[in-house]
């Protein structure tokens, strides 16, 4: 049985079908064959241990790679070998460190447990052959002849799963073709890197049009095209932006929308902030480890060039993180050990959204400042979405200490997960708290010269968004100067912070350039 069903498990990985089970594979077939034609016990021994140690590789890929398309609707790839810590590290937030670290270890012994199970029971099938000769190679050699026939004459055992079997293999080979895709589009991304129109450009020119505003990119996390239009969620998120379009108007802001297409889903939210930034199409961990080691100008560094003050403002971020400096080039980099907060962490969301923008608006606007660029990336939207904060009196944030009290009677994250609807309801309701807190602040951190721009990184994971689910989400301009949409008339987005079906739609790495073609010196 071990010989049979570990090696076929990589397909029902892949396929999500039991019936992926009722095949032969050829990786035991082949595994058999081999020992068979070997007298030396020691090297039997050895081509034992590499089978399975092979099938168990396969099975971890295929894990792996089922694990990335629930949660981000991705293939694996196994350049991105880096993924797989960040995904532990959520989990640790989610259900804690001791437990994960427990979850690893049970991975691990159980991995160590099948290849050397597999390996037991290949040289036990092999002893019996021998032990049965003539009758036994004659039994090996007509099972690998009806393999082959199978696999020619496409036999099914099982409607859609061909008889023949290769799911080990198969693991292999599509992991291998992956990263040759991989290879293929970091050449193009290089090639772009090398043509950039505005590396170039005078910094007397760039973001001319924007000279003395303060800009402030806000990415709010798992923001996406769901929030707005399912129905078991988007009736509080559209009440909340209904709500928040009359704060602007009568706070004199205008706003305009439209959508972008995220080059991630359900996580890895830094490839989109890169996206947007650097007008790459960064799609994959290792494409984003290259480009982050070249010169290629980001927004960021767009406005340092220009004059501003450049901050990073990344609650979540608990260590220091040099590509800020180094690829960004911001001059501030804020993050969870220097923004004096005291209060209780919300699982993943360390720090609430709403005091981030508080202590922001304290530090960078409501004081005498040269113009600040800014990108503040919001987390309380961040899964779990459990447990969430509340929105308190803006005069009453103080240190956070006044979020103590809300933990109490809240529900644990194994409890909202327990059950998908209210997985649906907690996304729902994080996101109702982060365009709060975005509304809040704009209301009382009153700057003449604020320019927004609110952007979702990306959908949130299937459980909420749905089996394939767009990876659009909505992005906001917001500012209380005619100007400003004047220079964006073009763009032709549609007023309010609700776009419809209708709006624009462009794919997230055009951002760049369209934004600096608004707002620069024209030659």
């Amino acid at each position: 049985m071990l010989l049979v069903a570990l090696p076929l498990l990589p397909g029902v990985l892949a396929t999500g079908s039991p019936a992926a089970l009722v095949r032969l594979p050829v990786e035991s077939v082949i595994a058999i064959l081999v020992l068979a034609l070997v007298p030396w016990r020691p090297a039997r021994t050895v081509i034992a241990a590499v089978f399975g140690a092979f099938v168990v590789v396969a099975l971890a890929l295929a894990g792996l790679d089922a694990a990335f398309r629930y949660a981000l609707d991705v293939h694996f790839d196994p350049n991105d070998w880096r993924q797989v810590g960040d995904g532990f590290g959520v989990v640790a937030d989610s259900i804690g460190m001791p437990a994960a670290i427990v979850v690893l270890v049970l991975v691990a012994v159980v991995a160590i447990a099948a290849a050397f199970a597999l390996a037991w029971a290949a040289l036990r099938v092999d002893a019996a052959v021998r032990g049965r000769q003539p009758h036994g190679r004659a039994a090996i050699t007509t099972v690998a002849a009806g393999w082959i026939v199978a696999s020619l004459a496409g036999s099914q055992l099982v409607a859609g799963q061909p008889a023949a079997a290769s799911a080990s293999l198969d693991s292999l080979t599509s992991a291998a073709s992956i990263a040759s895709e991989t290879a293929s589009a970091q050449e193009g991304v290089e090639a772009q890197i090398r043509d950039d129109p505005y590396q170039d450009v005078p910094a007397s020119d760039l973001l001319a049009s924007l000279m003395g505003k303060d800009v402030i990119i806000a990415f709010v996390e798992s923001y996406g095209y769901v929030a707005l239009h399912d129905e078991s969620i988007s009736g509080g998120v559209v009440q909340v932006l209904h709500d928040g379009d009359a704060q602007l108007a009568a706070g004199g802001y205008s706003s305009q929308s439209a959508w972008l297409t995220s080059p991630t889903f359900g996580g890895v939210s830094w490839l989109a902030h890169s996206t947007l930034q650097s007008g790459l199409w960064i799609n994959k961990q290792s494409i984003y480890d290259r480009v982050v080691e070249t010169d290629r100008l980001t927004l960021s560094e767009a406005f340092r060039r220009a004059g501003w003050n450049t901050v990073s403002d990344s609650p979540s971020d608990t260590h220091p993180w040099s590509v800020g400096t180094s690829f960004y080039h911001y001059e501030t980099l804020l993050d969870t050990n220097n923004v004096e907060y005291h209060g209780p962490a919300f699982g993943y969301a360390r720090i609430p959204d709403q005091y981030t923008w508080k202590y922001f608006s304290d530090h960078f606007l409501d004081v005498p400042h040269e113009p600040v660029m800014a990108e503040i990336d919001l987390i309380s939207s961040h899964t779990p979405w459990a447990p969430l904060p509340a929105l308190v009196p803006w005069d009453e944030i103080g240190d956070g200490s006044i979020y103590s009290s809300q933990l109490a009677g809240q529900d644990s994250t194994s409890d909202v997960w327990s059950d998908p609807a209210r997985i649906k309801k907690a996304y729902g309701q994080s996101v109702e708290y982060a365009l709060g807190a975005l509304f809040s602040f704009v209301e009382n951190s009153d700057d003449p010269n604020l320019v927004l721009i609110v952007v979702g990184d990306h959908q949130p994971a299937a459980v909420v968004s749905g089996d394939g689910a767009s990876r659009d989400v909505p992005i906001s301009v917001i500012s209380k100067d005619p100007a400003v949409f004047e220079a964006i008339a073009g763009w032709r987005w549609e007023d309010g912070m609700l776009p419809s079906d209708d709006a624009p739609l462009w794919r997230m790495d055009e951002f760049r350039d369209r934004f600096l073609a608004a707002f620069s010196a024209s030659e």
